[in-house]
């Protein structure tokens, strides 16, 4: 088994609390608050345009057989999900613009732009967010939310084209062969700041 197995193994528990978190919860039965949604699109749009950052940092270091799909990556955060949010703002009234960081946000952004100083390290720190939100997705699509607009978040990270990206980056993290207790160490830390998320300011 590789680390990225048994990183996603390791990360089961705390996966399950996000999907029993009431606002991942009020997704999928259509029935968050709009406030609520509002204010997790500001401050998942500020995430992720670090996000974008933390791969792009991690480029810099990659091996060549790496280094497209991290391009890919940010390509695909930047323009894709990005615009996915700039949507759905538009229909909840966000002002991504004037968002500004909430305290969850900044400690899980500083967390992955550190601990993408180091490549190996960096991959397994990032990983929670590719494959947890791949798992929410596929989970609530089982019975997507009636709501358009949830259902619409939903989908989007139900694609399996969004899937195929995290099961690059388990690739990815198996080839750059982290120190184990590391990896776990970090995967763990970023799992932990996923939850921690979900707790909107």
């Amino acid at each position: 088994m590789g680390i990225a197995r048994e990183l996603e193994e390791l990360g089961t528990g705390l996966l399950a609390e996000q999907l029993a978190h009431p606002t991942v919860r009020g997704i999928a039965e259509g029935t968050l608050d709009e406030r609520v949604f509002r204010s997790w699109l500001e401050q998942d749009y500020l995430f992720l345009l670090d996000y974008v950052r933390v791969f792009s940092r991690l480029a810099w270091q990659a091996p060549a057989a790496h280094l497209g799909d991290l391009v890919d990556l940010a390509h695909a955060t930047f323009h894709e999900e990005l615009s996915l949010h700039r949507g759905l703002s538009a229909e909840f009234g966000a002002d991504l613009d004037g968002a500004v960081k909430g305290g969850p946000c900044a400690a899980y952004t500083a967390f992955l732009l550190e601990s993408a100083a180091d490549y190996a390290e960096g991959l397994a720190a990032l990983y929670p967010c590719m494959w947890g939100y791949a798992q929410i997705g596929k989970a609530l699509a089982e019975k997507p939310p009636a709501d358009p607009r949830y259902r619409r978040w939903v989908d989007s990270y139900a694609d399996p084209g969004f899937a195929a990206l995290g099961d690059r980056i388990a690739e990815m993290i198996d080839e750059a062969a982290p120190d184990p207790s590391r990896a776990r160490a970090l995967f763990l830390e970023g799992m932990r700041h996923e939850l921690a998320f979900w707790s909107v300011p």
